[in-house]
């Protein structure tokens, strides 16, 4: 930059020389210097009026220059260049990303501010049915299903939903939005139609043949139990251990059935639980503790901390099997020694029930999993012969009906505490609580 403002100002010096020494030569001294100033604002005003018509396109390219002139457009052809190689670059990238986007078997869409269709791809015509002239149009023109408006109204953007494609009923789209600009939206739908089958076949299969199995299970019950209620002298003292531990195991195997009975009703019937109502929880909690108080084999005391007199809106029969099982894993996990704590809480987030024991803990790996169906945590056998793996799915299942969540921390040698999160809108207060729609 310094070497081009040292040449403007040589340039310049030589030009006045120049009309100096001619003025003085020819006595008009005055008016060459006059005439000189007036060709360099000229010259200057030419090189403005070339830089304006090339940056509005008129001129496609730029003059030499001279002076300082040379440097500014030598900058500005880089410049120029740096800017057509960053386009065409910019040009590659978009080209790759519609490639990838047109192979996706999931459809993208990219909406505006107004949510109005800006770009779709090739899935996407398939999938909902779209056609270029939507382009322009507002999504939900076109996808009209309820759950799906709703999900835009409330811009639930961290979940998913699930709805039927719009051009063919057969069809389930798993759909999620997700904002990548501040004012820009990205949707993508996802062929879910076999997961679902699938998972609704493993439902029937699961609750039938649990229903069938019920009936030999009664049988075979109802023939050990007369067996074991033979007197002592027509049983043989080599078969009571036998018939002990086969009547144990049956009693296991009736706990698996109910537990996927239950769960399957869950799965099948809607996403939101029936006869909604105000639970009172003090009473809840106290009854299923009363009721475990009841048992005959020995246990760690249960304390109960209620912190908020608040009712819980929801389905008690849901809510009631969710918190026995948390609190039977308790028992079955603390020893007699130790202590069960149950808390219920309150605040402007929500409503909070937590069931904390002194157990031997549980390994952080097996955290993620504690929810899947049959997943017990090695080792588990030993303190809870009889449990199937199914409860802490059914306590997810409920809670989900609920629109809450399970939190469990835990610390080997210390305990764990599972902890049910409510949204504010299902803690209502007593005396105003109304039962729901």
């Amino acid at each position: 930059m310094l070497r081009a403002l040292r040449s403007e100002l040589s340039l310049f010096a030589f030009g006045l020389a120049a009309a100096l020494t001619i003025g003085w030569s020819q006595g008009y001294l005055k008016l060459a210097v006059a005439v000189y100033i007036l060709g360099y604002l000229i010259r200057h005003l030419y090189y403005c009026w070339c830089f304006l018509a090339w940056s509005h396109g008129q001129k496609n390219e730029l003059p030499e220059g001279n002076g300082l002139w040379t440097e500014i457009f030598h900058q500005l052809r880089l410049r120029q260049r740096r800017y057509r190689r960053r386009k065409r670059q910019l040009a590659k990238i978009l080209k790759r990303f519609r490639q990838a986007t047109e192979a996706l078997p999931d459809a993208a869409v990219v909406l505006g501010d107004g949510l109005e269709i800006e770009w779709f791809n090739k899935a996407a015509a398939h999938l909902l049915g779209f056609y270029p002239k939507d382009k322009g149009l507002r999504i939900t023109s076109l996808i009209r299903h309820p759950d799906f408006v709703n999900y835009l109204e409330h811009a639930k953007f961290g979940q998913t939903i699930t709805i039927q494609a719009p051009s063919r009923e057969d069809i389930q789209l798993e759909v999620r939005v997700v904002p990548y600009l501040p004012d820009h939206y990205l949707l993508l739908a996802q062929d879910v139609t076999q997961i679902r089958m699938l998972e609704r076949q493993r439902r029937d299969f699961v609750a039938h043949a649990s229903h069938e199995l019920r009936t030999p299970i009664t049988v075979i019950k109802g023939y050990l139990e007369t067996l074991m209620d033979s007197e002592e002298a027509s049983l043989s003292p080599t078969f009571r251990p036998v018939l002990k531990r086969m009547d144990d195991q049956l009693k296991r195997l009736q706990y698996l059935i109910d537990d996927l009975l239950y769960l399957s009703r869950l799965e099948t019937s809607q996403n939101k639980p029936s006869a909604m109502q105000p639970v009172d929880m003090e009473q809840l909690l106290a009854d299923i503790i009363d009721e475990l108080d009841q048992l005959k084999e020995p246990h760690a005391p249960i304390r109960l901390q209620l912190e908020s007199q608040k009712h819980l809106l929801g389905n008690e029969q849901e809510l009631r099997s969710a918190f026995t099982n948390l609190i039977v894993n308790a028992v079955k996990y603390t020893p007699a020694t130790g202590a069960i704590t149950v808390r219920w809480h309150t605040s402007r987030q929500g409503g909070y029930l937590e069931v904390a024991d002194t157990g031997p803990g549980i390994p952080a790996e097996h955290l993620p999993r504690l929810t899947e169906r049959f997943y017990r945590v090695p080792g588990a056998e030993l303190l809870n012969p009889t449990g199937t793996g199914l409860g802490l799915a059914i306590v997810k299942h409920v809670l989900n009906r609920h629109q809450g969540r399970l939190e469990v921390t835990s610390q080997i040698g210390q305990g764990s505490t599972f902890r049910c999160c409510f949204p504010a809108e299902r803690v209502v207060q007593p005396k105003t609580a109304a039962a729901a729609p």
